[in-house]
């Protein structure tokens, strides 16, 4: 099967399957952001640390607000340096998603 028949059978699809089939890719494509994962119904489904509920966006923004990666790794001490380079790779590869987290949980 070609990749354009197999995008003609997908958008031929109803809605509900293609979203089925979209939150079934994005839980398993690699990015290049391994040790990412979103669960629905954990942490509102944003993207996680693996195995942590400690989402991408807290982290991004501790980072911009001047806590370093060596803080970071303390005050998370069970997540990794590999854990935060992950982090940053998928923060870079979806800004948009990160800015609207960091957004839709600041504090009034």
């Amino acid at each position: 099967m070609t990749l354009q028949e197999l995008e003609n059978q997908v958008l031929a699809l109803p809605p509900r399957k293609k979203a089925e089939i979209i939150q079934s890719l994005t839980q398993t494509i690699n990015i290049g952001a391994k040790g990412i994962t979103k669960t629905p119904g954990v942490c509102g489904g944003e993207a996680c640390i693996a195995g942590t509920r400690i989402a991408v966006w807290l982290l991004v923004e501790a980072h911009r607000l001047g806590i370093t990666e060596a803080q970071l790794l303390q005050d998370y001490s069970h997540i990794s340096a590999a854990d935060l380079v992950n982090a940053w790779i998928y923060a870079d590869a979806y800004p948009e998603e990160i800015e609207a987290a960091i957004r839709a949980n600041e504090v009034a």
